[in-house]
């Protein structure tokens, strides 16, 4: 018993974590403080506006959609400053894997390492189902129309569609495979590409809030809670994956030049413009349109098309399709890089930590993410794929805030580019909106995470533990020593 305690909770010595440490296998450092804030800005705006919004405020909130993204900015945002403070601290790819793995030791490490490889990959189905939506949208606006077959998954079929006319969401999986092959290009044409879309996608965003905004009508915010505080609180745990597109972000820690003074700043910059434009364009939203009216697949796009503006709706489906492609390239780029530290770490195959001789990316991770990925979005509902998300960020945030406290006051003598302010209150607030978040989720999300963290588990002990770098050579410090 004393060897697997000492085995489970041996620590990475933050004073010998390198970068680069892993037998050469580091990744290349391309990336600015602007192209970090970018990456988390297009990680966090997407299918929280283009799609997210409309459904919970047609189905959970009504214009409360308002309070719901707000709340949950308010828990992401305790949660952010801990990730700023570990990401000036750590300037390794791994994000909420390795601070776990660093400050709580090796098992809570790998769970929330484990996790995120489901959830960041299920994220990446949702919102590529999600642009599907508007894909269809653009497609009615063009008179266009695809063979039933290949327009969704299994059991989604619209009223007046016969059951068992769709097969397959092609056109999600489609775009699954199209970033895992932008992101091989390697990181510095993939964040190229990245940045471009979303400089496109604000654009989008604030040709919605400043059209829509001579098109409010006041009567369409009463009555403001229909479905009471219970609602917006549920709202708040459903869009909660929509705001924290900076812990994906953080992964990229590796890849950054001066990572300790550009990374805190850059997951504050991104979350602070994604808010601001998520308040706005859900104020717009509910003002141009009743709640009951909203069309839930793509509610910008058809709620200016309902108010004649043709035009506006199809240049918005353009630019949502084409913008939260930063979205994918986020989350699939921070599910590689916890796979490729896993790997590097030892917990998982080695085979895996190899990077392309040139390019410097974890191709095989991304490869397989991608198809991965493309059958999740092809074939589950995104009903049942969003419920895969959320429970494993929501840990991930109670782990990292956590780590950050003890960490400070077991080592009050680390430099810290960034510190989280009002320790130790702002990350315990980060933990009560985490674990309060979490009760509004359904009973199904807790089964699907459970069946995945067993399985976790049969692979940590069956072959994490016995292959863990830091185990053979013996190093690292223990909470429980014999």
């Amino acid at each position: 018993m004393g060897r697997l305690l000492r085995d489970i909770t041996r620590r990475k010595p933050i004073d010998q974590i390198s970068p680069d440490d892993g037998g050469g296998h580091g990744l290349k450092r391309t990336l600015g403080l602007w192209q970090l804030t970018a990456i988390g800005v297009g990680g966090i705006i997407g299918a929280g506006i283009f799609s997210l919004a409309g459904a919970v405020a047609n189905e959970k909130a009504g214009p409360a959609v308002l309070v719901s993204f707000l709340i949950a900015g308010i828990a992401s945002a305790a949660a952010a400053f801990s990730y700023a403070e570990f990401a000036g601290l750590i300037p390794r790819a791994g994000s909420a894997y390795t601070y776990g793995y660093a400050v709580l030791g090796e098992f809570p490490g790998w769970a929330i390492g484990w996790d995120l490889l489901l959830e960041y990959t299920a994220i990446v189905a949702v919102v590529a189902i999600g642009i599907s939506g508007y894909f269809d949208d653009l497609l009615g606006f063009m008179d266009v129309q695809l063979p039933m077959w290949m327009m969704g998954a299994p059991g989604t079929e619209p009223d007046g569609v016969a059951s068992g006319s769709y097969k397959v969401n092609l056109f999600a999986m489609l775009l699954c495979l199209l970033i895992a092959y932008v992101l091989n290009l390697g990181m510095k044409d993939a964040a190229r590409f990245e940045s471009a879309l979303v400089y496109l996608k604000v654009a989008i965003v604030l040709l919605v809030i400043i059209v829509g905004f001579f098109h409010i009508k006041a009567g369409n915010y009463t009555p403001f809670f229909p479905f009471g505080w219970s609602g917006a609180f549920t709202g708040a745990a459903t869009v909660f994956f929509a705001v924290f597109g900076y812990d994906a972000m953080s992964t990229a820690a590796e890849e950054s030049h001066d990572a300790t003074r550009h990374m805190p700043k850059a997951i504050m910059y991104s979350l602070a413009i994604s808010m601001v434009l998520y308040v706005l364009a859900c104020l717009v939203l509910t003002g141009m349109v009743d709640y009951k009216h909203i069309n839930p697949n793509a509610a910008f796009s058809s709620a200016f098309a309902d108010i004649g503006l043709d035009t506006v709706g199809i240049i918005i489906a353009v630019g949502a399709i084409l913008g939260v492609l930063t979205v994918l390239f986020t989350f699939m780029m921070g599910a590689g890089r916890v796979w490729f530290s896993m790997s590097r770490d030892g917990l998982l195959p080695g085979w895996f930590a190899k990077t392309h001789p040139t390019r410097h990316a974890p191709t095989r991770i991304t490869w397989i993410l991608g198809v991965a990925s493309a059958g999740i979005a092809g074939f589950l509902p995104i009903a049942e794929a969003a419920e895969l998300t959320n429970i494993g960020i929501l840990l991930a945030f109670i782990v990292v805030s956590i780590a950050v406290i003890v960490l400070r006051y077991r080592r009050p003598d680390l430099h810290r580019e960034f510190k989280t302010p009002g320790m130790p209150f702002v990350p315990a607030i980060g933990v009560i909106f985490s674990v309060w978040l979490i009760t509004f989720l359904q009973w199904q999300t807790w089964l699907r995470f459970a069946i995945w963290f067993l399985v976790g588990c049969v692979v940590y002990f069956g072959y994490s533990r016995r292959h863990s770098a830091l185990g053979r050579t013996g190093g690292g410090d223990h909470e429980f020593r014999t």
